[in-house]
């Protein structure tokens, strides 16, 4: 086999699921032996290991104009909802970036926000490289959205889109659309699924459905999100060792849609009322961010840890947790689950997107029926009363080790680049 250059093209440094993601496969790659880098659009962080396109003030100003213009002007256009709207309407030529002509693969990720307007995508093609896409959400095969729920509209040409301000047949979902399908016409590509969900929305859409495509999962560094006792891991948040904690993770406004928070609410207001889970023996502890003015009053004892920096911190935080709680309406594979998982401890979620690719029912967690706040509360009570507590653990973690490992996840990735590469005309 030959040596392989890889080189993976996101918006962000780790800014996100996508951005995290990304990273932890090129880290994944070059552990394997393959030669593996990471540039990105706009850098945030002063990881060396990530190069970036926006090198100096004034690119880094056209990045920042058309990362702003890209959101402000997606708000003006479209109703107030949470729901994620791309316009990509701004986008950066890189087609002659050294790094890109020297790689045997052009691996994409998220590429929104100003970086890669289809235009832009299209031009890619004229490199001669095999190019992957890996979807972290859905606006790849949409007129725009990133999040559909049960819209069906990405099904046909998009059009009358439900998020737009001004809907029609032939609305900007819909002329969004239309670009995409010419620049995909234009770009050869094989896309890379990390959930079977996501490779059948995929299948469905009207845009790639004919597109091969791997499922292929994402990968976490299980020498970071490892368990540790949690006795002691409690001690560190000053918890008491014999107190069953919840932890859940970013909380938004109470009426956010997309992450569920009201399903949360009401199950903990359930299992409060419940008189076989003593109140005062459980305690629900959120990291990440807060919405200060919208926030919610919870049944239990709640303790908010804030935006964590350190990976090894947000390891044993999870560790002192016995249930991970998420009530997301829809995921393609969430970073928190795998998280939450590698350090042994169970999951409660809606059975929903890619989730069960991970969380398998009375196994490692509970897979709850979809927009069910009770059944989210006989999930938390599954585990409240679960006589061997300890084989859920040690089966979250195995789980991990066993299907979402770097070596496994890059082996995957390095047997598809080889099949890619040996398909390209001699």
């Amino acid at each position: 086999m030959i040596d392989l250059k890889v080189v993976h093209l996101n918006t962000y440094d780790g800014n996100g699921g996508a951005g995290r993601a990304c990273l932890r496969l090129s880290n994944a790659l070059n552990a394997n032996g393959i030669s593996s880098k990471v540039i990105v659009y706009y850098k945030f962080g002063q990881n060396p290991a990530i190069d970036t396109f926006s090198k100096g003030i004034f690119a880094k100003l056209h990045a920042v104009f058309n990362i702003m213009a890209e959101r402000y002007l997606a708000k003006f256009l479209t109703k107030a909802v949470k729901t994620p709207f791309s316009l990509q309407w701004f986008g950066k030529s890189i087609k002659n970036h050294p790094d890109l002509k020297a790689a045997d693969i052009i691996h994409l990720h998220w590429v929104n926000h100003g970086f890669l307007s289809p235009k832009m995508l299209a031009e890619l093609d004229e490199l001669e490289k095999p190019i992957v896409w890996t979807f972290h959400d859905s606006n790849a095969f949409t007129g725009g959205c990133h999040v559909r729920y049960s819209c069906e509209h990405f099904h046909r040409q998009c059009g009358n889109c439900p998020i737009l301000s001004l809907s029609g047949p032939k609305d900007i979902s819909h002329k969004t659309w239309l670009r995409k399908q010419k620049a995909y016409s234009e770009l050869n590509f094989h896309v890379v699924a990390p959930s079977h969900w996501m490779a059948n929305s995929v299948k469905q859409s009207s845009l790639l459905g004919l597109r091969p495509t791997s499922v292929i999962p994402n990968t976490i560094e299980t020498d970071i999100f490892k368990p540790y006792v949690k006795a002691e891991a409690k001690k560190v948040l000053k918890i008491k060792p014999d107190q069953f904690v919840i932890m859940s993770g970013f909380m938004p406004s109470k009426n956010d849609k997309h992450k569920g928070t009201q399903y949360l609410l009401d199950a903990l207001n359930e299992l409060a009322a419940r008189p076989e889970v003593p109140k005062e023996k459980i305690e629900l502890v959120i990291f990440g961010n807060k919405d200060e003015k919208n926030l919610p009053e919870f049944p239990f004892k709640t303790t908010f840890l804030g935006t964590i920096g350190k990976d090894d911190h947000l390891a044993k935080c999870y560790s002192a947790a016995d249930a991970f709680i998420t009530p997301s309406l829809e995921d393609n594979l969430p970073n928190t689950v795998m998280e939450s998982l590698a350090c042994a401890t169970p999951v409660i979620a809606f059975k929903t997107g890619g989730i069960p690719d991970m969380v398998k029912h009375l196994q490692n967690g509970y897979l709850a029926d979809y927009q069910s706040a009770s059944d989210l509360a006989d999930g938390i009570e599954w585990l409240f009363l679960h006589e061997q507590p300890e084989e859920v653990q040690k089966e979250a973690r195995r789980s991990i080790l066993t299907y979402f490992a770097p070596p496994v996840i890059a082996s995957q990735h390095e047997e598809l680049y080889h099949k890619l590469i040996s398909a390209l005309p001699q």
